[in-house]
Formats: C-alpha cells, sequence, structure tokens
C-alpha cells in the first residue's frame, strides 16, 4: 500500500511553488521526517511536512513518484520548528521550501539513509554540562535581574552598561536552566561569532568544551553537520551560534539569549531577509522558552517593545546601569564608564587628523604603559584618488561608488563588486603625475599615527608598537586571533580599526578611545544613521577602562565639526534613556518604525529604466488594494549606490500604521509581482526581492 505524502523540497527562489509537492510512501512517516525523493532528473532532500490544510480529494496516484529513501535514523524536525519556518517564510514573504532547507547543514542534503547512520554512529554524545569553574559571585544589580528572570515569564531586554557584568547573567541563566532541567537546551546568539571569541571561551571554561557546540558560517561542511546533529540529538546543552542558529533543531529549547541584540548582522541581508532576533523571540514563545535580549544599546525597537506593559510593552526591561567595580555616575573613579570629551575640530587648524590635545592625552598613556584604541569606519588608504588638474576622480567603471586607494599593495579597489586595479602612474584623464589621496582611511591613520609617534617611547624605553584590525589585515583564517591576541597580552600600544574593533571585545588594558571622524552620520539620508552611530560610539567607549585596577579614569575622545549636536551631548552623559527618547519622539511624529512599518521591494536590471519600470508597474497593480488597506506605496527610487557591477538597482518602499495591514497587502500582491514579472514590464529584469523590516534604506 502506498500513500501520498506532502513533502517539502528546496524551490527557486520565486517559484511559484511555495508548498509542499506530493510524492509516494510505502510507510507513513511522521511530520519532520527527512526524505530524499526524485525531483526532475536530480534526487534532492525534503521534509515531510505537516498538512496545513484539509486533505485535497485522491491524487492520482499511478503519476506520483516514490521517494527514493527516509532518513528514518535521525528523529523528526518538531512541530514547533516547522511552525517556526512556516511563519518565517510567510512573514518575509519567501517559501517554505527555500527557508526550511537553507536551515539545514549542506552535507546533510547529499548523505543517503546508510551514509548518515555510519556518519551518527561515529558521533559520540558529549557528556552532561556540569558547571566546570566556581562562578564569581553576582553584584547586588546581577542578583536583581537573575531573580526577576527566573520569576517571570519575558520576554527580557537586559540593557546593561558596558562592563556591567551582562555575560555573567547569561552564564547564570544557563546554569540555573541546566540545574533544574538536566535535559534542556540553550541557544546563545552573538552577531558575528569571530567578533566574539570570548564569549566561546567563556562558556566553554563555565560547562566544559564538549557541551557546547558552535554553528556559524565559517565552520566547514563537516563542522556544521557534526554540531547540527549533536543538536538535534539533544546532546548538545548549549548552541552558540550567529543569526543562521536561529533556526538550528533543539528538540528540549528553554532558553534564547541574543546578545548584542542591536546589531544589524542579525537581518539576512541575501534570500530570505529575516531578522533572526525578531524570530528568536517569535520562537521563544511558539517553545515556551524564555528569551533574553541583551544590549548596552539597545535597538530602539526593542526600547519601545520594553516600556511599561500600561503603555503597551511587550517586553520586561531589566536594568543594569552600573559596571562590576564602581558606579558609572561617578566619572574618574575604578570601575566607571569613560569620561567622554568633544574635540571641536572647527577650532584645530585646517587638515588636522589628530588634534593636539588627543595627540598629548595618546602620548601619556603609552608612557604609563596603558592601550589606546583609535577609530574610524573606513579602511583603505583614502577613499578616493583625485587629479587636481582635470579633476578626474577614481571611480569604478561597473559600480556607481569610488575605488577606495589601497597604499599598502598600490591598489585602487571598489568595495562594492571587488573590482581591482594597481595604482595609475599618471591620471588616466589627463595624464597628470599629480595625482592625489582625499580623505582618510584605517590605514592613512595607522600610517599618520606612526610619524606623530616616532619620538614617543614606552615604559621600558622601545618604541611604539601600532597595530591596525580590519577586513583587509584580517583576511587569512586565524589572522584575526593573532592579532587580538597580540593586543590582550600587551604588545600593541595603540590599536586603529574599523567598527570590528569597536563592539564585542574585552580589551583589559585600554584605557583611552577614539574616534577620529564619525560626523558623516549625523546627517544621513537613512533615518536609522544616528541610531548606529550612537550605538558604534558607546560600544567603542564601553572597550576603555573594563579592568580598573590599571587606570582610575578612561576617556572617550571625539573629534567632531559638531561638538554641541544633542546625540554627542547625550553621548558625554552616557545617556541612553535620553538619546532613545528623543530618537523616538522624532520618528512618532515623522510615522517612522517603530510607529509604522515598512517593506522595501528592491529590483535589479540591466539599465535603470527596466528596474524602475517593473516596480512603478507593480506599484500601479496594487494602488487599489493599498489604498482599502491603509498601506501607502512610494515610488520607485535608485538605491544610494546605484550600480553595482553593471546592475542597475532600483528600489520600492511601502509603509502601513498597521503590521496586519501590511502583512495581508504583500501576501495578495505576490502573485502581482510574479504577473508583472512575466509581463512586458518585466523585460530586462534580473531579480527582484522584498525586503519586510527592511533596516538599511
Amino acid at each position: 500500500m502506498s500513500y501520498p505524502l506532502p513533502i517539502l523540497v528546496q524551490t527557486p527562489a520565486h517559484s511559484q511553488v511555495g508548498g509542499p509537492l506530493s510524492w509516494l510512501s510505502e510507510q507513513t512517516l511522521a511530520p519532520g521526517t527527512l526524505v530524499r525523493v526524485p525531483l526532475g532528473k536530480r534526487e534532492t532532500l525534503g521534509i515531510v511536512w505537516p498538512a496545513t490544510t484539509p486533505p485535497a480529494p485522491p491524487p492520482d496516484l499511478v503519476r506520483l513518484r516514490p521517494i527514493t529513501d527516509a532518513l528514518t535514523a535521525l528523529a523528526p524536525l518538531t512541530t514547533a520548528w516547522c511552525q517556526l519556518v512556516d511563519f518565517a517564510a510567510s512573514y518575509y514573504q519567501r517559501t517554505a521550501g527555500e527557508v526550511a532547507l537553507a536551515a539545514l547543514p549542506p552535507q546533510l542534503r547529499e548523505l543517503s539513509s546508510a551514509q548518515l547512520a555510519r556518519r551518527l554512529k561515529r558521533q559520540a554524545a558529549p557528556p552532561p554540562a556540569a558547571t566546570r569553574e566556581t562562578p564569581p559571585e553576582p553584584t547586588a544589580e546581577q542578583a536583581t535581574v537573575l531573580a526577576r528572570i527566573a520569576a517571570e515569564a519575558g520576554p527580557f531586554l537586559l540593557y546593561g552598561a558596558t562592563g556591567s557584568g551582562k555575560t555573567e547573567v547569561y552564564l547564570r541563566s544557563v546554569q540555573t536552566l541546566l540545574a533544574r532541567e538536566p535535559e534542556a537546551q540553550a541557544l546563545v546568539m552573538v552577531p558575528e561569532i569571530n567578533l566574539t571569541p570570548q564569549l566561546e571561551q567563556r562558556f566553554a571554561a563555565r560547562f566544559g568544551a564538549e557541551a557546547v557546540v558552535s554553528l556559524h558560517s565559517g565552520m566547514t561542511n563537516p563542522q556544521r553537520l557534526k554540531s547540527w546533529l549533536a543538536a538535534h540529538s539533544g546532546a548538545a546543552r548549549i548552541v552558540l551560534g550567529t543569526r543562521m542558529a536561529v533556526f538550528a533543531s533543539l528538540p528540549t529549547l528553554r532558553l534564547i539569549i541574543v546578545d548584542e541584540e542591536h546589531d544589524p548582522s542579525y537581518k539576512q541581508q541575501e534570500g530570505a531577509r529575516y531578522s533572526a532576533r525578531d524570530l528568536a523571540v517569535y520562537r521563544g514563545r511558539l517553545e515556551h522558552a524564555k528569551v533574553i535580549l541583551g544590549s548596552a544599546t539597545p535597538s530602539l525597537e526593542s526600547w519601545h517593545h520594553s516600556r511599561p506593559a500600561a503603555e503597551g510593552g511587550r517586553y520586561v526591561r531589566l536594568d543594569m546601569p552600573s559596571r562590576v567595580g564602581g558606579h558609572h555616575t561617578l566619572p574618574g573613579t575604578a570601575g566607571a564608564l569613560p569620561l567622554v570629551r568633544r574635540v571641536d575640530m572647527n577650532h584645530q587648524p585646517k587638515g588636522t587628523v589628530f588634534s593636539p590635545p588627543l595627540l598629548q592625552a595618546i602620548t601619556e598613556r603609552i608612557a604609563r604603559g596603558e592601550q589606546c584604541m583609535v577609530f574610524l569606519n573606513r579602511r583603505g588608504y583614502a577613499p578616493v584618488l583625485h587629479c587636481n588638474e582635470c579633476d578626474w576622480k577614481s571611480e569604478c567603471p561597473h559600480c556607481s561608488a569610488y575605488r577606495v586607494f589601497h597604499k599598502i599593495d598600490r591598489t585602487l579597489r571598489c568595495h562594492h563588486c571587488g573590482y581591482t586595479e594597481r595604482v595609475p602612474r599618471a591620471c588616466p584623464g589627463c595624464g597628470s603625475p599629480d595625482i592625489r589621496p582625499m580623505g582618510r582611511g584605517t590605514e592613512k591613520l595607522e600610517e599618520h599615527l606612526a610619524e606623530l609617534l616616532a619620538e614617543v617611547r614606552r615604559p621600558d624605553g622601545s618604541p611604539v608598537r601600532i597595530a591596525r584590525i580590519d577586513a583587509d589585515t584580517t583576511q587569512r583564517k586565524g589572522e584575526l586571533e593573532a592579532q587580538l591576541a597580540q593586543v590582550h597580552s600587551g604588545e600593541v600600544d595603540v590599536l586603529v580599526g574599523t567598527q570590528m574593533i569597536a563592539k564585542g571585545h574585552d580589551f583589559r588594558r585600554i584605557t583611552l578611545v577614539a574616534a577620529a571622524n564619525p560626523d558623516s552620520a549625523l546627517f544621513s539620508s537613512d533615518f536609522r544613521a544616528p541610531e548606529r552611530l550612537f550605538s558604534l560610539l558607546m560600544q567603542a567607549a564601553g572597550r576603555a577602562g573594563r579592568d580598573a585596577g590599571i587606570s582610575a579614569q578612561s576617556e572617550m575622545w571625539v573629534q567632531t565639526q559638531h561638538p554641541t549636536h544633542p546625540l554627542y551631548e547625550n553621548l558625554k552623559k552616557h545617556d541612553y534613556p535620553g538619546f532613545a527618547a528623543q530618537q523616538l519622539k522624532e520618528r512618532e511624529q515623522a510615522g517612522l518604525p517603530p510607529f509604522s512599518f515598512q517593506a522595501l521591494v528592491r529590483a535589479e536590471a540591466r539599465t535603470q529604466e527596466a528596474a524602475q519600470a517593473f516596480l512603478n508597474a507593480a506599484s500601479t497593480f496594487g494602488t487599489e488594494a493599498a489604498a482599502s488597506l491603509n498601506v501607502t506605496l512610494y515610488p520607485a527610487v535608485p538605491m544610494s549606490v546605484q550600480r553595482v557591477a553593471n546592475v542597475e538597482r532600483a528600489q520600492m518602499l511601502i509603509e502601513s500604521p498597521s503590521r496586519a495591514a501590511l502583512q495581508r497587502f504583500l501576501a495578495g500582491w505576490h502573485d502581482t509581482l510574479h504577473a508583472v514579472r512575466q509581463g512586458p514590464e518585466g523585460k530586462g529584469l534580473i531579480r527582484w526581492a522584498v525586503d519586510v523590516d527592511p533596516l538599511a534604506i
């Protein structure tokens, strides 16, 4: 006897086959079982899917093909996991097959049942997660927060100053859970795994390396499969991962922690553009697991959701305003948050990179054997090469952007498409040899600092050591870890870098942090730019003075042309609540998120006209439905970087005061987008994508 089974397979993006397809099976298989099925001329992995619609009339069984193999050695994926996939696919406007199969390790898609059985036999189960090291006594604030987490349902927003011991709260929350339920599992999410290696080390030190498995894209396929199987079997008690880990199969999940919840890296930018932070909150509700979102600078959405319940708040806000070892309201005391100094660059000589007061402060710190950090969010030597004679600039021939000058290997490199050329000896426009770098990047800062500090000596009389950490210096495997080890050991006096060094690191010896030129984000067209800048500066400031025993007073220096800007006023007071209140007030007046809900439709084509024609045609067909649902469709416009790799890009914003109305509109409009793609307006279109809750506009 053969049974028709609904099975989900990987379908191409934007194929109109969104749900499960039918295959025949001689045995009844539980929903969530992995199977291998014939699809066209190839064989692929599929998942037996729960039937969510009333059964259809019996299909013509003669035409259905039988499944090839059932991977019954693996326990089926849970119903809650399937519901998470269904929700993510429907909310972010993708097919369930695309989301579900992308969430499984790539190597699993290739294995037969016999190969999988051999693999499972080899896979040793890690022992239970017993506490290995003696944890430190919690501070009064940590103890209060832990008691509330134990007593209340959440979800929780843990708002703690940098250095207040949020990681210890995470460790103790996991410890309490495992002591109460030895079989339970915890998911700990970090924005970028290679930026927070010490978190992995701390969990391994507390619970043993065997109890902690990682899941992130930097792992090899066999490593990912091994970690996934350990999590799926329940052998791994703690899974530490990046945004992809939100879809990890964890049958006994009881706790989800999202560290640095404000970080934009939690939003996927390709394929299904999901927010792992938002899905973590949804998954917690689905699986009755507690959710802790932690940050020193929460996203404004999370901050708004954590207002008092009487005002409509949905999260429980937990405050830890003090650093371990001191209180942030007493500048200059041990363990205090750094004193913020603003340098008005309008009063410095034109073209000054490091103001004399900042240089003096750096020199004094080096002489005392302390470390400094200089932060500039632009890699390379200079953003552009420029000819004074004919005004030629180093534009990329394939993108509407400039190629960045990298002095170290004498190249012009486009950071959008990767196109690289040697630096010309003379101007390609007029032949003049007088071509010069304009602006500055981390390479130039490093070189300039080496010149300015050439005569300065460390306490032992040796010359100053400067190191640079950015995407260019950490390309090889193990390079980042080696450079961070040098900083931690005290071999480096001044660390120069991009945002890679500004967040997540526990540098114990750094006592001075300087932001060289942060003003550009103050006047960006993106309404989220001030939020990102404030967060980055607060996080960068948090790298200073983490070891109270080294320096009584740590400092954050900001060189700016706008020292009285409200953002810097709030930064000086370390006043995130004040900054958030002002930003939320502005957003409410302008009807921007979190007081409205947005989606972007992006189109890519060979010409800008074709990209915009597709979007405008889709808009025309959706006007009536949009009006009835109180949804606003804005005109199509070019993206800020209009051309990348010879592909023209345009976008259209869709907005509504109601999340449900926006979702209803997008669900109904999906078929329209497909129809327009097939029609004359879709001619010349390469691809299109819907981005729900976009982070960059």
